[in-house]
């Protein structure tokens, strides 16, 4: 993972719970996902982390001073070079802290940001990310925007030349975001030219969606052969890969495998990211993909859900969910989840890494879509002729006639493939 110790950077990892605030996770579990953010990039090496109590929080250091020092002591001892804070962090509070500390300091937003960074490989992807760190850059203006100036995939955060820059020089961010802005929308024009060419594709899209590290690549792989990155690792995934997939009953799908989800996702990277999830927003139906061993799933599945609504995606999508990580269950457990899932038509236990399971979860995908659609009758004048066509492209006309005025088709379609026909 790293080449030698001296050229890590050695880190250490603090989640402050405040004891008023009313949260759905455990503070040692979101410790524990903080900590897992920071392995998610090879340089930084934790050497600690702890959950950080607080009665409320300081305007000027977060912490208190009594706190301050103690962690300033073990950060000496320890030899820390950068603190990450599991959570958000003002400028004035991170300059402060920065400085009685003697290191460096990241907040949640901006480990999310490097990692993105880190992660992102398409030219969208790249665009987005940098879009971000800008946009969060210029909220703050604490240190300056040296992410121009890194030899790695980061921003500055992590590491680099240090402030080179004049915090207030707000007109060169700007300048840099017309700029990116230009870039993106010529990235986004080809994307949506793809999306148009795939829409007249007469196969259904099946959308992975999940918390982050839930195992939505390693079922992504294990479907469609393909070697998508599949790592115990939050975030392996960031842009979207497709591949098209023949079900058990000879029918054909394309599987799209997207961004993994996780709670207080910085706004600016659902904002960067809305256009790269609206491939969710196409699928004709969802697999939500859940870690059912983890200890806090029900909370994770929960964070997915809010972020569905918010991308808007519509009741009208059926959506399966899929229990992975199986073979991480102890046995009497298994039994109960098992049960519990029989009770509920579209909720299936599988092991992506075993493939338990996965039969049967094909099986329902083919079973589902089939479910999903409804016959009807229509007539189309000769004049409109493309909205013909496109019944004919998608696959889904089971039968034709023709009158003196007009075509007369029976046609079977999901609900999407209607208010799509009825928008042409």
């Amino acid at each position: 993972m790293r080449d030698t110790a001296a050229r890590a950077t050695r880190v250490w990892v603090l989640h402050p719970a405040l004891k008023s605030a009313s949260t759905r996770r455990l503070p040692e579990h979101g410790l524990a996902e903080a900590v897992s953010l920071a392995a998610a990039l090879p340089e930084l090496d934790v050497q600690g982390s702890e959950v950080v109590r607080l009665s409320r929080t300081h305007p000027g250091t977060l912490l208190g001073s009594g706190k301050v020092q103690e962690l300033k002591d073990r950060f000496k001892a320890d030899r820390i070079d950068l603190v990450i804070v599991d959570g958000p962090v003002s400028p004035v509070q991170q300059r402060n802290l920065e400085k009685e500390w003697g290191v460096k300091l990241l907040d949640r937003t901006s480990l999310i940001l490097e990692i993105f960074a880190d992660r992102a490989r398409t030219r969208e992807g790249v665009l987005q990310v940098e879009l971000a760190a800008l946009s969060y850059q210029r909220s703050r203006l604490v240190r300056a925007w040296t992410h121009l100036e890194r030899q790695r995939g980061g921003f500055g955060f992590v590491g680099g030349p240090g402030e080179t820059q004049m915090e207030n020089d707000r007109r060169a961010i700007d300048d840099q975001v017309v700029k990116l802005r230009r870039q993106l929308d010529q990235v986004v024009k080809t994307r949506e030219l793809h999306r148009a060419a795939r829409a007249k594709v007469p196969f259904p899209i099946v959308a992975l969606v999940g918390y982050t590290n839930a195992g939505k690549s390693t079922l992504f792989n294990r479907i469609t052969g393909a070697e998508v990155l599949a790592k115990d690792m939050l975030f392996a995934t960031l842009d979207p890969t497709m591949r098209g997939v023949v079900l058990p009953s000879g029918a054909k799908i394309i599987l799209s495998d997207t961004v993994g989800f996780i709670s207080d996702l910085p706004t600016q990277l659902v904002a960067a990211f809305r256009a790269t999830l609206e491939e969710v927003l196409s699928a004709d139906l969802i697999l939500h993909v859940r870690d059912i061993s983890h200890p806090e799933t029900v909370e994770q599945a929960a964070d997915v859900a809010d972020i569905l609504a918010s991308l808007g995606v519509g009741e009208d999508t059926p959506l399966i969910e899929v229990w992975n990580k199986l073979d991480l269950v102890d046995a009497s457990r298994r039994e109960a989840l098992t049960a519990q899932a029989a009770q509920r038509p579209r909720v299936l236990p599988v092991s992506a890494l075993t493939g338990e399971g996965v039969e049967k979860l094909l099986a329902l995908i083919s079973a589902t879509l089939d479910a999903d659609r409804s016959e009807a009758s229509l007539t189309i004048p000769f004049a409109q002729g493309r909205k013909r066509a496109w019944l004919h492209d998608q696959n889904i006309v089971q039968s034709e006639t023709e009158t003196d005025d007009a075509w007369h088709l029976t046609v079977r379609w999901t609900a999407r493939q209607q208010n799509r026909w009825r928008q042409l």
